[in-house]
């Protein structure tokens, strides 16, 4: 999954990024408003951290130019205002959820992998996968089993893996997944999704992910499941 954090605290900001590369997001940092609304209009985000407290574009200005350009990019809000006033300005701008600082990090996360979820359809973190269902997937913990067996995944194989099964059963092409897997600084060929599928398969099963001939990569999910993100 691939983020982005909007903050000029830089102190605050590099304890976010690195608790975001922990939990296994790609993370591109933006640290005034006007680089937050280029990148927001120009690079698919899964979610978006926003401060409201920006240099050069403030975060509300941000955010309602987003919306009104169609992005529906799940936001979460985060400022040292604390009023209910100004949280309901901020929800009516747009955003999907609000907290304010001092916080927590790893509620952050927690509430930023809940609105991945729930803009995807998901209503549980742990994800069944395989046509059997003999894969079992953690997006919080970022734990992956296969019968119960735990197995050891790098943080690029488990974001392809966990982008996959929260697209459900609609094929997802080498564009997208180059998109949403790496950040704005890497650089990006789309021949290593083959690589990265390909190891993924050698650990999981040759079955776990399906290849689409002209779409993509599918991802293999049990019965009852397969109408899920189509």
């Amino acid at each position: 999954m691939r983020a982005l954090l909007v903050e000029d605290n830089a102190t605050l900001a590099t304890k976010i990024r690195a608790a975001l590369l922990e939990a296994r997001f790609a993370v591109d940092h933006a640290a005034d408003g006007e680089e937050a609304l280029f990148l927001g209009e120009t690079e698919p985000y899964d979610v978006v951290v926003l401060d409201l407290g920006l240099p050069r574009l403030d975060g509300l200005s941000v955010l309602r130019r987003w919306r009104a350009a169609g992005l529906t990019v799940p936001v979460l809000v985060l400022t040292a205002r604390g009023a209910w006033t100004e949280k309901v300005e901020g929800l009516n701008a747009g955003a999907d959820d609000y907290m304010a600082k001092p916080f927590a990090i790893g509620e952050l996360v927690a509430r930023m992998q809940a609105l991945i979820r729930r803009a995807r359809g998901v209503a549980r973190p742990e994800i069944s996968l395989g046509h059997g269902g003999e894969v079992a997937l953690d997006t919080v913990s970022a734990a992956v089993s296969l019968q119960g067996t735990p197995v050891r995944l790098t943080g690029l194989e488990f974001r392809l893996l966990a982008y996959m099964a929260q697209c459900g059963a609609r094929p997802v092409s080498k564009t997208e997944l180059t998109e949403h897997l790496y950040d704005q600084d890497f650089d990006r060929d789309s021949n290593t999704i083959e690589v990265v599928i390909g190891r993924i398969r050698r650990k999981l099963g040759a079955a776990i992910i399906e290849t689409e001939r002209g779409l993509g990569y599918r991802i293999a999910l049990p019965p009852g499941k397969a109408s899920r993100g189509a």
